[in-house]
């Protein structure tokens, strides 16, 4: 067996916590001596939820811990640069040695590739600086090798697809014109910025930035979170292929066990700070020992059940706390197919009924030919032109239907959804809602609409006021509409808190002090205080932990069941919409590709752009983990 990359042992990270009368030990240890290996070639998966300390352990094998408040108390981080080198202890080791490791032999993925990336820099520019830290290259030399890495991570197509294109738009030019425009374009695409770049693309140039060097291990921090399906199945795709291409060691770490399934070979589980199991990927999946990694694998919906609640981690396990601190595990529930078999399941022949019974009301909302367009500048004299963003969109949504809004970024739904609540202007079209028209209403009718239509956006950080209370912040709505004087308003936030799964006395606190999967459910208190008919959920659980997902779209569910909601349920991700919706709408560049139930449209998708999306989906099936490692050499017995 080929020796270790990098060898983790006994790892221990701990943050201080500075402030008066604190003891300067006082901290939390974010990781607890946890060991791990990756070797050539390999990809280890690191898979938990925010807090458990995943992205820790990467900045620490990075040395990228900010001391303070974070340091490394204990442990070894051995890295060997390759076969016949002695190993270095990355812990030990002086910074001026450790930053030239990093970026030429150690490289990273961060999560967020808008946040990584200066905005003020061309990606050229910020493309070549990682080049020319650790290569001796001329300018032009390093131009030539930023512009191959974008084409190794399909930023830009290659030659022979270039010219094809540029033989497309113009008439047959001479071979050393045609040669200069190839070039032409390939450097142009270095001299873009940023927000000229989808997301996607920009993830696609953190991965070339991160490869630029040939480095021995790559670090991907949650690679494709918040992106569409496709691409990230590309990204995942890219970095199988670089990674057998290059002989490359991988720690993908993500909270998807889905994701996991499709690129990882060894899978470590991590929980508070500790590696609660780890083991072959082909082990974890068929044969999971620790109750938080049964809830993980089947906390996301099921690719061949469709149930009408979703396991959480909580039916695996109960946490409690001893008189010491220390944190006490029980197993509950039995094994995953126990807890699978316990839950009710919603057949295909009562789906029907429901959306039969659903269909034979008045619609609640009534879209007709609804288009939106953007304008976009153009030169001095020139005719104004416009881009779709939503072209002759028509469609009913029936009261208490969950119609489900699907589509890669750009495709239309976050324009479709703010215009139908007035903040886009529309180009032409109508939206009736209980009969009346919502672009014609008058001040004081708009003012009428708001309390009936609400909407829950992607991020509830930013959604949410830091200065105030959540407590104050689920009361504004009703003091806006003149509800929200006396006991009556208070016993109102009190319920909505206590509803959603907070506790009441915690109205004092500030957004900070809670996690993402509490502060969603703040934002759905506050969307639910005025006794809305329809809710609009913006990509309402995309960012968060799938054992959170798993416990918010349970709670919609119980929150329609209980108020009579309509939802608009918008996401990327069709596992998820096709466990909430009666009926999904598939949008495409604007115009609407297919409409249809929720069985049929994942089931028997008519359209080929449905069928790519469907297909882009991480399911984990053991026959696709199986073939995949069998493949790759490891044993699957």
């Amino acid at each position: 067996m080929t020796e270790p990359i990098l060898d983790v042992r006994n790892l221990r990270v701990r943050f201080r916590s500075a402030g008066p009368g604190r003891s300067p030990t006082a901290g939390t240890d974010a990781v607890k001596g946890i060991s791990f290996q990756v070797r050539p070639g390999q990809t280890l998966g690191i898979v938990g939820e925010s807090g458990s300390g995943k992205s820790v352990t990467s900045l620490a094998v990075m040395g990228l811990i900010p001391n303070p408040p974070g340091e490394v108390t204990e442990g070894e981080i051995w890295y060997r640069a390759d076969a016949a080198s002695a190993p270095i202890d990355l812990l030990a080791i002086n910074p001026q040695d450790l930053q030239q490791l990093r970026g030429a032999q150690l490289a990273m993925i961060f999560q967020e590739p808008m946040s990584s990336l200066n905005p003020v820099y061309t990606i050229g520019f910020q493309l070549l600086e990682a080049i020319v830290q650790h290569q001796p290259l001329r300018p032009a030399a390093a131009r030539r090798r930023a512009v191959e890495l974008l084409q190794e991570v399909r930023v830009l197509p290659e030659d022979n697809v270039l010219q094809y294109q540029i033989e497309q738009e113009n008439p047959p030019l001479p071979p050393a014109k045609l040669d200069r425009e190839v070039n032409r374009r390939k450097l142009a695409m270095l001299d873009r910025y940023p927000h000229e770049l989808s997301g996607g693309q920009l993830q696609r140039v953190m991965i070339a930035m991160a490869i630029s060097c040939n480095p021995r291990l790559l670090v991907a921090d949650e690679p494709t979170t918040a992106l569409d399906v496709t691409v990230q199945a590309a990204i995942i795709d890219l970095l199988r292929e670089l990674r057998d291409r290059r002989g490359m060691g991988i720690i993908f770490i993500t909270h998807d066990l889905g994701l996991i399934a499709e690129i990882a070979d060894e899978v470590a589980v991590m929980y508070r700070g500790e590696i609660v199991e780890s083991g072959s990927l082909w082990q974890i999946f068929t044969n999971p020992q620790h109750p938080y990694t049964k809830g993980l694998l089947t906390c996301r919906p099921q690719p061949d059940l469709r149930l009408k609640v979703l396991p959480t981690v909580a039916d695996f396990m109960a946490v409690t706390e001893s008189v010491t601190g220390e944190l006490l595990i029980e197993s509950v529930g039995g094994d995953v197919q126990q807890v699978l078999k316990a839950l009710p399941v919603l057949s295909p022949a009562e789906a029907q009924t429901r959306n039969t019974a659903l269909q034979a009301q008045t619609p609640l909302l009534s879209v007709q030919n609804l288009s939106v367009a953007f304008p976009i500048k153009g030169g001095f004299g020139q005719k104004p032109r416009y881009t779709m963003a939503v072209d002759q969109v028509s469609f009913d949504l029936f009261p208490g239907e969950t119609l489900g809004l699907v589509g890669e970024s750009g495709c239309g739904k976050t324009t479709l959804s703010r215009t139908l609540l007035r903040l886009i202007r529309p180009t032409q079209g109508k939206a009736l809602f209980d009969g009346k028209d919502i672009f014609r209403l008058s001040s004081g009718g708009l003012r009428n609409l708001r309390r009936e239509i609400q909407i829950i956006f992607q991020n509830p950080f930013s959604s949410l006021d830091p200065r105030i209370p959540i407590g104050d912040a689920i009361l504004e709505p009703l003091l806006i509409f003149g509800k929200g004087d006396g006991q009556s308003s208070r016993d109102r936030v009190a319920y909505l808190m206590e509803r959603v799964g907070l506790n009441p006395e915690w109205t004092k606190r500030f957004p900070h002090e809670f996690s993402g999967g509490q502060r969603q459910r703040v934002c759905i208190a506050r969307a639910l205080a005025l006794n809305p008919k329809f809710i609009i959920c913006d990509e309402s659980v995309s960012a968060l932990d799938v054992s959170v997902q798993a416990q918010v779209l349970n709670l919609l569910k119980e929150l329609q069941a209980e108020f009579d909601l309509t939802y608009i349920f918008i996401s990327h991700d069709l596992s998820v919409v096709n466990f909430m919706s009666d009926r999904i709408m598939v949008m495409n560049q604007g115009r609407i590709e297919e409409i249809d139930t929720s069985e049929r449209i994942y089931r028997q998708p008519q359209q080929p752009y449905t069928q790519k999306l469907i297909a882009s989906i991480p399911l984990g099936k053991l026959d696709d983990i199986r073939d995949r490692q069998q493949s790759r050499g490891y044993s699957v017995i």
